[in-house]
C-alpha cells in the first residue's frame, strides 16, 4: 500500500508562538489538517477529509462562525481532499472508503465530496455527533457537512489488541493492514487510525489525541505543549482524564516501539512536514 500525506486545510489562529512555537506572538499561527490517502486493492482510502469544497465556497451556515473566528481556516480549494485526489490523477469515484478519527468540522468537511465512499466511524462518535449537547458540541459537529445520503459503517472495539490498545480489526471491505484504534477523550468516540506499510512498519494517525509534537517526545524527555494549544485541548475535550491517559499511553508506545510504530497527530505543521519528507 502507498500512503500519501495530505494537508486538507490550513488553520491560522491568532497567537503565533503561543500556539505553533515559531517566533512572533501577534501573527497567525499555522496548523494543518493532516489526512492520509491510501492506495489499496480495495480502491482509494481517505483517513479524515479536512475541509470540503462547500466549506470553501460557502462556509456559512455549514460552519460555525465562532469556530472559524477562533481557528481562522484558509479557504483554499486546492487544499481540499477532492482537489488533491484529482491532482494525483484520480477521480472522486476512486475513493471507495473514508475512515474518520472523529466528526469535528475540520475532519469531516469533505465527506460529501466523495459520494461513492463508505464512511467508517466509531459508533460512539456518530452517536455523539447526531445527539450533540452543549455549546461546544453544536459548534464542533456540523451535520450540514454529512447529513446527505452517506453510507455509514459503525464499529465498536473487538478483536486482538494492538500494542496493548483496544482496536477494531477487519474493517468492512478494507485490508487487515488498516485498523481503528479508540483514543477517546477529545471526543467521546475519538479514534486513531493505524496503517501498516509494505515494510511492516505501522503509521498511527492519532487525530486530536494530542496537538503538539512535543507532547509525545521521541527522546524520552518531559512532554511539552504550547500554552495556546493546551488551553484549546481543555476547551474541546469531553473526558479530560481519558485524554490524558491516552496521551501517556501514546508516549509509552513511542518509547517502547520507535522502530515499529510512527505516531503523528492531525494539526502539528512540523510533524506533517517531516512525514511528507519521509523523515
Amino acid at each position: 500500500m502507498r500512503i500519501h500525506h495530505l494537508n486538507c486545510g490550513t488553520l491560522c489562529p491568532l497567537g503565533g508562538r503561543l500556539i505553533d512555537g515559531r517566533p512572533g506572538v501577534l501573527r497567525g499561527a499555522s496548523l494543518v489538517c493532516h489526512c492520509l490517502l491510501i492506495e489499496t486493492e480495495a480502491g482509494l482510502v481517505l483517513v479524515d477529509t479536512g475541509l470540503g469544497r462547500k466549506d470553501v465556497e460557502e462556509p456559512y451556515p455549514r460552519l460555525s462562525r465562532a469556530m472559524t473566528s477562533l481557528l481562522r481556516p484558509r479557504r483554499r480549494m486546492a487544499e481540499t481532499a477532492w482537489a488533491q485526489v484529482r491532482a494525483l490523477g484520480y477521480a472522486d469515484t476512486d475513493v471507495r472508503h473514508i475512515l474518520l478519527t472523529h466528526l469535528d468540522f475540520d475532519h469531516a468537511g469533505g465527506i460529501e465530496d466523495f459520494p461513492h465512499a463508505k464512511v467508517h466511524v466509531y459508533a460512539e462518535e456518530l452517536n455523539a455527533a447526531t445527539h450533540a449537547r452543549g455549546w461546544v458540541a453544536h459548534r464542533r459537529y456540523r451535520p450540514l457537512q454529512w447529513n446527505r445520503a452517506v453510507q455509514w459503517k459503525t464499529y465498536t472495539a473487538h478483536g486482538e489488541a494492538w500494542y496493548g490498545f483496544r482496536c477494531v480489526r477487519q474493517l468492512d471491505g478494507l485490508p487487515p493492514e488498516i485498523l481503528l484504534v479508540p483514543l477517546v477523550g477529545h471526543t467521546l468516540g475519538h479514534c486513531g487510525v493505524a496503517v501498516r506499510d509494505a515494510a511492516g512498519r505501522w503509521l498511527l494517525l492519532a487525530g486530536d489525541a494530542y496537538f503538539d509534537r512535543r507532547e509525545i517526545p521521541r527522546d524520552g524527555g518531559a512532554p511539552r505543549c504550547a500554552p495556546g494549544l493546551r488551553l484549546y485541548q481543555r476547551m474541546m475535550d469531553t473526558d479530560r482524564n481519558a485524554r490524558r491517559l491516552n496521551q501517556e499511553r501514546l508516549r509509552e508506545l513511542a518509547r517502547q516501539h520507535p522502530a515499529e510504530v510512527r505516531i503523528v497527530c492531525s494539526h502539528d505543521a512540523q510533524e506533517f512536514a517531516q512525514a511528507t519528507a519521509g523523515h
